[in-house]
């Protein structure tokens, strides 16, 4: 990490800042929500609001009026009495009914006093109040600017600070679970149990340096010490290796929907989105780019491709199209291949060649046009040829299977077996059923620490295994446990330019 600020440096940080407003509910609601944070929240607003609320307890909702207050002072005169005896007294325009919420520190989301003002959800309104708040002392707040106060003041370490952003754009049941489990502090506190460990490790080979006049003194047994590290090492890995998980349920899980030319590749994306999402035609090569859209399948979201037909063309711009489909079936995490007739002995060695390691289910489509007295197709419909392994995902291999039992045909014209479809779409993604306590990495920030705190303890072990002193393994655990420091901050306050990176993303008024 690059240079960090002192304990001073953040304490003057804290005393310094200023109080903030903005508005926290989007516009055109019944109702709004202004939000309001710093030392001087509950001055600025006895200024503008019906009631005095300086003394105001904590925890408290207070109803009454936001009001612009205004005078009329009359044209100056020579006689100082008549001058006084013709001021007119202060007028308030009324602006709106409205509940305001009071908070007090440090039991409140930033640790600073706070309030909420719940108004009507008229653009005017809500405008003319944050209008009035900056006319009395406010100034607007940042992208992200409560969270990062909340942060500062200790209310919430970094991890948890970032996963209110991660719960704000959740967008299906798994990415709300994996935002809560972290925002629920208990990624924390399994890096606070690993960081323990660590540090146990680090303060008996530093008691060993303080003794290093005597030789025959061991603090700590290297036989310990390595099994602890390797203990750590593994559960550093998993972590890591979640973040693939954790990354696809975030953006969503990649299907490729590949086939030669009319198959109703088209088709079955439009069934499966319940949209007219890609044209279709029964002119071949009709689709000659990649077509994208998302469905969420039993709380998780699915990122369907719909490709170019693959087949022999000289038009060039077709050809493009099918080099896009290939590189589809390579980011792909799952693979449905639609045929219509039987497959060659070369279209599944290629298939099967460029989804190594991925999940492929082969779909016989058209079923609702094909007659009674057609043969089966001998060729397995559904197969999965291995998935990349995970600390979430269990790999699996399996050979093709000439079994028309486990024959998959759907109809993706009349919508046919398109439940069975989905379910096995579903379970072809292997994604376990996830609690609040289950821990996955969404964040690459988190997962370059982590894979940074891998390489360093990969250092520690080599060196418990040749016997190196016990000064080159201490510094070593250090580094690690500054990479698991700089996931949560504790410890370590970075620098502002990495704290703007992680909040400007956030939305204002959080």
């Amino acid at each position: 990490m690059s240079s960090l600020l002192d304990k001073s440096q953040t304490s003057n940080l804290k005393s310094q800042t200023s109080t903030i407003c903005a508005l926290a509910t989007a516009p055109g609601g019944a109702l709004g929500i202004i939000r309001i944070s710093g030392p001087q929240t509950l001055e600025i607003l006895s200024r503008i609001f019906s009631k005095d609320l300086t003394n105001a307890q904590p925890n408290t909702i207070h109803y009454g009026h936001i009001v612009e207050k205004t005078s009329n002072p009359q044209p100056p005169t020579s006689n100082l009495k008549s001058q006084t005896s013709n001021l007119k007294p202060q007028t308030s325009n009324l602006i709106d009914e409205v509940l305001v919420s009071v908070f007090r520190a440090p039991h409140s989301y930033t640790g600073e006093d706070s309030a909420e003002i719940s108004c009507h959800g008229s653009r005017y309104i809500l405008n003319k109040v944050l209008e009035l708040l900056i006319q009395h002392g406010c100034r607007m707040a940042n992208p992200g600017e409560y969270t990062q106060r909340a942060f500062l003041n200790g209310k919430m370490d970094l991890s948890q600070a970032e996963a209110v952003a991660d719960l704000i754009a959740s967008g299906n049941k798994a990415t709300h679970q994996i935002a809560m489990s972290q925002l629920r502090g208990v990624f924390s506190s399994e890096l606070s149990q690993l960081r323990e460990q660590l540090l146990k490790l680090t303060s008996l080979l530093e008691l060993e340096l303080d003794f290093s006049d005597h030789e025959d003194l061991e603090f700590a047994d290297r036989s310990e010490l390595l099994d602890i590290a390797n203990k750590i090492n593994n559960r550093i890995t998993r972590l890591s290796q979640s973040f693939e998980t954790g990354q696809a349920l975030k953006n969503g899980i990649p299907v490729a929907i590949v086939g030669k030319t009319n198959v109703g590749k088209s088709t079955l994306l439009n069934r499966l989105l319940r949209d007219d999402r890609a044209i279709v035609s029964s002119v071949h090569g009709t689709t000659r780019d990649t077509v994208e859209d998302v469905i969420d399948l039993h709380g998780v979201t699915f990122r369907f491709i719909d490709t170019a037909g693959i087949r022999q063309t000289t038009d060039e711009v077709e050809q493009i199209g099918i080099s896009r489909t290939y590189a589809a079936i390579q980011k792909a995490r799952i693979v449905l291949w639609l045929i219509d007739a039987e497959p060659t002995t070369e279209d599944v060695q290629e298939m099967l060649e460029r989804c190594e390691g991925k999940s492929l289910i082969i779909i016989q489509n058209k079923i609702d046009i094909q007659s009674a007295t057609q043969p089966p197709l001998e060729f397995c419909s559904l197969a999965t040829i291995g998935t990349q392994e995970t600390s979430n995902v269990k790999p699996q291999t399996s050979n093709l299977k000439s079994q028309t039992s486990n024959l998959l045909r759907i109809s993706a014209k009349q919508g046919t077996n398109l439940d069975q479809l989905e379910q096995a779409i579903f379970e072809a993604a292997d994604i376990p059923e996830l609690t609040e306590q289950d821990i996955i990495v969404s964040s690459a920030r988190q997962y370059h620490s982590l894979l940074s705190a891998q390489e360093n303890l990969s250092r520690v072990l080599s060196s418990l295994e040749s016997g190196l002193s016990g000064d080159l393994v201490s510094e070593d655990l250090k580094l690690v446990l500054d990479d698991l420091a700089d996931i949560t901050g504790e410890g370590r306050i970075l620098t502002n330019e990495v704290l703007e990176n992680i909040f400007t993303h956030f939305c204002v008024g959080k």
